[in-house]
């Protein structure tokens, strides 16, 4: 078996990347400090793949705990690395703290690898290091624009931090994936987005709003140069997404990578608006859905969407899931977890 460690392996990526994993005969063991996730995932896990992942309690900013997981786990061959804060207006407000939490646990992530000798690492980036890029659609080679938020700039800083940690160690591997907007579900219905804090991204607040559990989605400005005048992004399927991170690791073990530090762009190369999204989401499932029209969120940019030939070519990965098909597979999972909390508060 080939030992992964997964950080942030219960959150949404990290879960259903867990499961990708597991169908593709790696052993994924977890780190999760579960600020904004729960174990519950890796019972969903288990429930898929029958195969119970381990979780570390553990919070990655703490340098000893982080070394003392890897020196319990020689056999680690790589790490893939999704924890983070997340939140683009919490981080407005919180700059600090996301330049602590984000910075720090990467770095002491990296240092124990050093340390331990474990060669590749997976990054979770994001396409929000092109800034508000005048370049549509992004290509790796798109200048990195002023970061918009403190969440992006962390994003930057990151991947400046691997670019150099790979000049100093030639025996270090390292790929940046840059997602787009992950959505969706995994097609059984039994795991899918369950932030603990409210949710901010856009599919699970719709979701949320056609289940009744909010009064309606409020659509952060039209008024920006777009074709309807709401915000364009590139919405990508989390199943699609969790897969390019097994392909990347193969990539990286059968020593195909060009250099010892890569990018690729993760979407579904188109853009789609926020009004748009909210009308797939009911063509998709035959909801009406209440919504108006707000003032522009600080920290958002007008548009931004993907080229990922690259991914294609080289890592052999294509997003095979469009809009709709996230849309449904969201609301699926919303009707199943609602009947869950339903459940619980009965008994």
């Amino acid at each position: 078996m080939r030992k992964i460690l997964v950080t942030g392996g219960c959150g949404y990526i990290g879960s259903h990347t867990i499961i990708d994993l597991i169908e593709n005969g790696f052993e994924p063991i977890s780190v999760d400090n579960l600020y904004n996730s729960s174990e519950d995932s890796m019972s969903k896990v288990e429930a898929i793949t029958g195969k119970r992942i381990f979780n570390y309690a553990v919070d990655l900013c703490d340098a000893e705990a982080t070394h003392d997981i890897f020196r319990e786990n020689p056999d680690i061959i790589g790490v893939i690395h999704f924890a983070a804060l997340k939140s683009v207006g919490e981080s407005v407000h919180h700059p600090i703290r996301y330049f602590r939490n984000n910075l720090n646990s990467l770095l002491n992530v990296v240092d124990a690898m050093t340390l331990y000798d474990v060669k590749h690492l997976i990054f979770s980036s994001s396409c929000s290091v092109y800034g508000n890029s005048s370049d549509l659609p992004v290509t790796e080679e798109t200048p990195h624009s002023e970061a918009e938020s403190p969440y992006a700039r962390t994003k930057q800083m990151g991947e400046m931090i691997l670019r150099d940690f790979c000049r100093k160690h030639n025996d270090k591997n390292s790929i940046l994936l840059r997602y787009f907007n992950p959505a969706g579900a995994h097609s059984s219905g039994i795991i899918g987005e369950a932030p603990t804090t409210v949710a901010s991204n856009l599919v699970p607040v719709i979701v949320e709003t056609a289940i009744g559990k909010r009064a309606e989605v409020v659509v952060f400005g039209d008024d920006y140069d777009t074709r309807d005048g709401s915000c364009v992004r590139d919405y990508i399927h989390i199943m699609d997404l969790a897969n390019a991170h097994t392909k990347a690791l193969h990539y990286l073990i059968a020593g195909r990578n060009r250099s010892n530090c890569e990018a690729f762009n993760l979407g579904i190369g188109e853009g789609i608006t926020v009004l748009e999204a909210i009308r797939a989401f009911e063509k998709a499932t035959g909801q009406f859905l209440n919504y108006r029209i707000g003032e522009r969120r600080k920290g958002d940019i007008a548009a931004i969407y993907s080229n990922h030939d690259r991914a294609t070519k080289l890592l052999g990965w294509n997003p095979s899931r469009g809009i709709e098909e996230i849309m449904q597979s969201a609301w699926e999972w919303e009707k199943v977890k609602s009947k869950m909390i339903s459940s619980i508060a009965v008994h």
